[in-house]
Formats: C-alpha cells, sequence, structure tokens
C-alpha cells in the first residue's frame, strides 16, 4: 500500500480553527458544455473572497461530471487546482475533491486528486445502499491509505443513508480521518456524529464541519459537550463546508470571523436572527419546497446575475429552477441585502474573467 499523504502541519492548523470552504459549482455553456473561462473564474471568486479551501467533485459540481462521455472529473479538479497555483495566496488553503461510488471507483477517484495535489477526499456515503456499515468502514480505511479524509453524513433525501452511532465510532478511530462533514439535516444525527467523535481517542484529531445547509449559523454558534467516562470533553462545530458558500461567499467568510469572536463570551441574541435569515436565503437557492430539485440551478441563478455564470444550465436538462424559484431569490434579495456580495463581484468580476 502506498503511504498515504498527511496535511501539512499549517494545513491541519487552519482546518482545525474552522474555515469557510464553498463547494464547487461547475460553469456551462449553452450546449452544456463546460465553460473553462468561468470555471476559472468562479474558483478566482472563491480564493479572492478569503475562503480557506475549495471542495470540487461534490454534488454542486454535478455527479454527473463523471458519467461516460462526459468525462469532467479530471478536468474540473485540474482547472481549480491550477487557478489555486495561480493565485499564490499567502494562507492555507485546502484543496478537497470529492470522491464517491463503490471501492474500486472510489480509489480511482482519490489517485486522481491526490496526483493533482489535493489535500483531502470529501468521501461520500451516498449511492452505496447495497454496502453494509462494516464495507463502508473499510472502504474508508482503502482511501485514507492514499490521503486525508473528510467523513460525509449526506442527508437520506438526496441520496444518504442514515448511521448508527457504533458507525461514527467506529469512523473516527480510522486513522488519516481529518474531519466530518455533517450534512444529515437533522438535529438527532448530527449530535450522533459529534458524541462519536467525543468518545474517539482521535478526537483532537478530527475537526466538526458544518454541512447542514439549513442551520448554518447555529451549528457555527454550537459547542458540543457530552461527559466521557467521567470527563466533560467538548467540540465546537468549527466551519463548514457548503453549498450554500458557493454563492455570497465573501460576506460568509466574514460571519465566520465574527462568530469566531462571539464564540469566546456570551452569543448576542442578533445571531439567532441572522441564522433564520440565512436559512430563508437557502430555502430560495436549495429549493427544499420541491425536495431540492431547484437546488444547484439555484446556486447558478445567484452567480449568473452576479455575472459570474452566463446561464443556469446543468449536465441534466432536467434540472432546472422550479416554478416560483426565480422569485423566492426575488424576495431573499430583498429582504436580506446585508447578506449577498454583489458589490464584491462586480469590482473584481471583470478581472476574473480575463482570460
Amino acid at each position: 500500500m502506498i503511504e498515504a499523504n498527511r496535511l501539512s502541519p499549517e494545513k491541519a492548523k487552519a482546518l482545525a480553527e474552522g474555515l469557510v470552504i464553498p463547494a464547487h459549482p461547475l460553469a456551462l455553456d449553452s450546449n452544456r458544455k463546460l465553460d473553462e473561462r468561468r470555471q476559472r473564474a468562479l474558483s478566482r471568486y472563491y480564493a479572492a473572497s478569503g475562503a480557506g479551501g475549495i471542495a470540487v467533485g461534490v454534488h454542486s459540481t454535478q455527479f454527473e461530471i463523471r458519467d461516460k462521455g462526459i468525462d469532467l472529473y479530471e478536468p474540473v479538479l485540474r482547472l481549480a487546482a491550477e487557478e489555486t497555483e495561480r493565485a499564490k495566496l499567502d494562507r492555507p488553503y485546502i484543496m478537497v475533491a470529492g470522491v464517491c461510488g463503490p471501492t474500486e471507483q472510489a480509489v480511482n477517484e482519490a489517485q486522481i486528486a491526490r496526483n493533482l495535489g489535493y489535500d483531502a477526499a470529501l468521501l461520500s456515503m451516498g449511492g452505496l445502499a447495497d454496502m453494509s456499515e462494516l464495507d463502508i468502514l473499510k472502504r474508508t480505511k482503502v482511501i485514507a491509505d492514499i490521503m486525508p479524509v473528510i467523513g460525509f453524513y449526506l442527508q437520506p433525501s438526496v441520496g444518504g443513508k442514515i448511521f448508527s452511532f457504533d458507525f461514527w465510532c467506529q469512523f473516527a478511530e480510522i486513522p488519516n480521518v481529518v474531519a466530518i462533514k455533517m450534512a444529515p439535516f437533522n438535529r438527532y444525527q448530527t449530535i450522533d456524529v459529534a458524541r462519536a467523535v467525543c468518545y474517539s481517542s482521535r478526537r483532537d484529531e478530527i475537526s466538526l464541519y458544518t454541512g447542514n445547509d439549513d442551520n448554518i449559523i447555529n451549528d457555527l454558534l454550537t459547542t458540543y459537550r457530552f461527559n466521557v467516562d467521567g470527563k466533560i470533553v467538548e467540540k465546537p462545530m468549527i466551519g463548514g463546508l457548503l453549498g450554500h458558500w458557493a454563492v455570497w461567499t465573501r460576506k460568509a467568510v466574514e460571519q465566520l470571523e465574527e462568530i469566531k469572536q462571539v464564540r469566546r463570551g456570551a452569543i448576542p441574541p442578533e445571531w439567532l436572527t441572522r441564522n433564520v435569515e440565512v436559512t430563508d436565503c437557502n430555502a430560495a437557492f436549495f429549493d427544499p419546497a420541491h425536495q431540492f430539485h431547484g437546488c444547484i440551478p439555484g446556486i447558478h441563478e445567484v452567480l449568473r446575475r452576479q455575472g459570474l455564470l452566463e446561464g443556469t444550465w446543468c449536465l441534466n436538462p432536467n434540472e432546472t429552477l422550479s416554478p416560483g424559484q426565480s422569485e423566492e431569490i426575488d424576495r431573499v434579495y430583498r429582504d436580506y441585502p446585508h447578506l449577498n456580495d454583489d458589490d464584491f463581484v462586480k469590482e473584481h468580476l471583470e478581472k476574473w474573467l480575463a482570460e
């Protein structure tokens, strides 16, 4: 077995302190072909926004990039890697590759990501209905032998499955698991993961990241506290890896920095209101009213309005904005103007779109 890559001490420290990691969308032209110019512009936007990294090849990048005849997995990972190198950032910037599928596919994707210089694999548990919890743990160990792993608890409504507390206890003990993204959109299941990590001998090596786009601010304000064999153990939800943060990213970075400050004392009540505002925006973008059908087009629509994308096209022509979704985006733009970063994008857009 090849020796696994490890996070550098600098990047491990940054991950543990909390980062904004947007889930990178896929830029297509009107023929549903890769728009390389705008794909690069998106990567430039996230780097310039102050994000602590990006996640590429994930749900927001569209799983169809792996399909035979489309074959965009390696190209989109490569473009993002090139733009990150070109940016010459003076801060740690963690490159996360989405890795999914049965073990053989996941190994192949992890090796592609590792060869392109990616730091960690966001290991999807979706689409594995025929695999037992033990099988999925074995799969995780194989990928962790290749590169650092960020676990991913995906909500069942979009292809995930429910895992037991014992599963997460065993998952947390796997060497080279560096974080877990909790995105079950369910408080009970989120607590299962946090409690399992607190019980783990590796609890100081694993960071908790929110993927609960329906509860972002509250998650980031939360410290989990459990009695573990007579000792009180605490773990904060320290950062996020989110599709929601693919838009209005500059404001997300500012919010996380403010949250890091307010965590140190009494939490001002206005942050609870802010959570409602952000969740309301997410409802417009992610389209839960139609079982998340318009989730990716909703993200695209915001980026289109800002000029970063030309349209809302997806690889699957059936993925379009739902009825009334555009009007809902109009509404949250009107109701929460303090949450968008349109002025920031406008200031830099021409430079990001330059060839």
